[in-house]
């Protein structure tokens, strides 16, 4: 066996288990082993990866899955391993509240030390909740809510009754902590495109206990990104995508951010660059990271010093992808596909080897 393959007993073992995932919907719960669990063997979707270093553990947070869990709350799962390669089976540590005002969502679960609590950021919607629309596209509510625990592993109670961090006639997703050079909190986080046509990078400042302080300010816009391409609907608009921003200050000091639009390759895994160091840029987009239909990636220390990027590949039907990164001083690179630890995400995919869901229906290989 090649370093970094499958044998091919495994490998028909895998693709099998993972194959389970499309095909078990009825199930309360995948017919999985208890633990370990494998990279393909894990739906998952916007991944965020803790290294708590204070008990060895990697917490690998992403939207609940009922066939995983055995709950069909909506709400938050997370994964935990010793060594990034083999996982327990997840368990909710987020569920939103029966009388909240959300109705589904769950997406792009991020979770931060912040003044000796850990913070969950996590985005919710409602379709039947509508905001003003501009146009023909309706606008419904969709924001950035909070979440509170004690340890990395929650479980997390919700802050102030689920409020939008960013103003709450914005459609907004994919809110993450960014704390600056003097200390302050702020929020970064997309602006949907169903309501810019253009989608936005924004940062809202907040206050000690993370509540916005002041209003938005935008970043950059999508379309600044040579390498993004507009999105044709079928209102005949063409919009471009904002997804994932999270930063990151390189070893020199450089400010960097992760966001993912569409490009040539699908989904892309973009990178920016702060000209200034400040959160406020300007920016410039640098060469993307990662293509082949991947990306919304977080940039983590492994325990053995590693700097490693995990992300989902592919879009739908998402499973985890890691990569081991360099820091370069002024930006960050791709050194290698970590294979050793996720294996390969399109092999194992439930459409099987090589496959990929049809583009006009996720359910249909």
């Amino acid at each position: 066996m090649r370093h970094g393959t499958l044998s091919i007993v495994a490998a028909v073992a895998l693709a099998a288990s993972a194959a389970a995932i499309s095909m078990s919907q009825s199930l309360p719960r995948l017919s999985l082993p208890a633990a370990p669990l494998l990279m393909p063997q894990m739906p998952l979707h916007d991944p965020w990866i803790v290294a708590d270093k204070a008990t060895g553990t990697y917490h690998l947070f992403t939207r609940n899955d009922a066939r995983m869990t055995g709950s069909r709350q909506l709400g938050i799962m997370a994964y935990t391993s010793r060594d990034l390669k083999h996982w327990t089976q997840p368990k909710v540590v987020f569920a939103w509240p029966k009388d909240g005002w959300a109705t589904d969502g769950a997406w792009a679960p991020e979770v931060h030390p912040w003044r000796g609590k850990w913070y969950l950021f996590a985005t919710f919607h409602n379709e039947k909740l509508p905001l003003p629309a501009k146009g023909a596209r309706p606008l419904h509510r969709r924001s950035t809510v909070l979440a509170v625990a004690d340890r990395p592993g929650g479980p997390f109670a919700l802050v102030r009754g689920g409020a939008s961090v960013a103003p709450a006639a914005q459609m907004t997703l994919d809110g993450s902590l960014y704390v600056d050079p003097a200390g302050k909190p702020w929020m970064v986080y997309a602006h949907e495109w169903v309501q810019t046509d253009i989608g936005t990078i924004e940062a809202v400042p907040l206050r000690d206990d993370l509540s916005a302080a002041g209003p938005p300010r935008v970043l950059f816009r999508a379309n600044e990104a040579p390498w993004a391409l507009a999105q044709p609907q079928a209102d005949g608009t063409n919009i471009y995508v904002t997804d994932g921003p999270e930063l990151f200050r390189t070893r020199t000091g450089t400010l960097l951010m992760l966001w993912s639009s569409y490009g040539k390759g699908g989904y892309i895994q973009g990178i920016a660059r702060s000209k200034t160091g400040d959160l406020a840029g300007p920016w410039e987009h640098l060469p993307p990271l990662v293509g082949r239909d991947s990306g919304h990636g977080m940039v983590f220390r492994a325990f053995d010093g590693r700097l490693m990027m995990v992300l989902h590949r592919p879009f739908t039907r998402a499973l985890g992808k890691l990569y081991e990164l360099r820091d370069e001083g002024d930006t960050v690179s791709v050194v290698r596909e970590a294979t050793e630890l996720d294996l390969e995400a399109y092999p194992t995919h439930p459409c099987g080897p090589g496959k990929r869901p049809a583009a006009d229906d996720p359910g249909d290989c």
